[in-house]
């Protein structure tokens, strides 16, 4: 059997599959970033998953992509964990959860941008996985990501930018003690998880202009940064991944058009389209050289 992740710094799903291909079941972690989280962290968060621990003995294969999978230290941490925790897994293959957003969005060439806790981008000719710039992480970039909003919202929020009507609301929901959010931010891990919590604040309450305004600029800043670096980019559909993506289907449109680039794929949860990727690419090609 064959276990398939998709990772992040939030959470992480789990798909066991079958011989055929078939879903034996679905489960969910918390986030594995080995870029993000200590060693024992990311033990523990896989060892209290009780749906993991019943399989551990079973599992011949883990595929898993996630963020902070793009180097070779954080890689190789994640392989020996994972190894460590499945002991008869005769395969472990760690890979940045750039790739499974491109198996998740088709085969043809194009570039594949992940709005996530984080952000990034890629672009796939067909056969390969290019990446023009090097994402630095939650403090230097990952425009129009979880994390990006969340920070715009706190310093609004302090700078007393954020309309009125929307303070009493974003107070009610959140604790904005600035001892509490230095705490969070300076003392405490993931801080990255952190500021993506506040990003909900715009996606669970009714579009205004403000919030229109604060993600029109983020994802114009992420198209800027992350899309126009690829030269191909007029040329081949800008695919988006991850849920922050999925509810600004609209701002992301009116973004591209002046650019003249091609929306393509618009995906909530990669882990869907991973599985059929494993299904078309995988066991429909074991089974034909059976």
């Amino acid at each position: 059997m064959i276990l398939i992740t998709d990772g992040g710094s939030t959470k992480c799903d789990w798909i066991l599959l079958d011989h055929q291909g078939e879903q034996v079941f679905k489960t969910r972690t918390k986030g594995l970033n080995p870029a993000v989280f200590p060693e024992l962290v990311l033990e523990q968060r896989i060892e209290e998953n009780p749906e993991l621990r019943e399989v551990r003995d079973k599992i011949e294969k883990v595929h898993f992509f996630g963020a902070g999978c793009g180097t070779a230290t954080p890689k190789k941490l994640l392989e020996d964990i994972i190894g460590n925790f499945f002991t008869n897994a005769e395969e472990v293959i760690v890979r940045e959860d750039t790739v499974a957003a491109v198996y998740a969005t088709g085969t043809e060439p194009g570039i594949v941008c992940i709005l996530g806790t984080g952000s990034n981008s890629s672009y796939y000719d067909g056969k390969k996985i290019h990446q023009t710039i090097a994402s630095l992480g939650y403090i230097l970039m990952d425009e129009a990501s979880g994390n990006y909003f969340g920070k715009r919202l706190i310093r609004d929020y302090y700078y007393k930018r954020m309309p009125p009507e929307l303070v009493a609301k974003f107070e009610e929901k959140f604790n904005l003690d600035s001892d509490e959010i230095k705490k969070n931010l300076y003392r405490r891990e993931n801080p990255n998880t952190y500021l993506a919590s506040f990003a909900e604040f715009i996606f669970t309450n009714e579009r205004n202009g403000y919030f229109y305004k604060l993600v029109y600029e983020g994802i114009h800043d992420f198209v800027q940064s992350r899309v126009l670096c690829y030269k191909q980019a007029q040329s081949v559909p800008i695919h988006f991944i991850g849920s922050i993506a999925f509810f600004s289907e609209d701002i992301i449109r009116a973004v591209l058009q002046p650019y003249g680039l091609e929306i393509g794929n618009i995906v909530r949860r990669p882990i869907d389209g991973l599985i059929e990727h494993y299904r078309t690419n995988y066991f429909n090609n074991k089974n034909a050289n059976s």
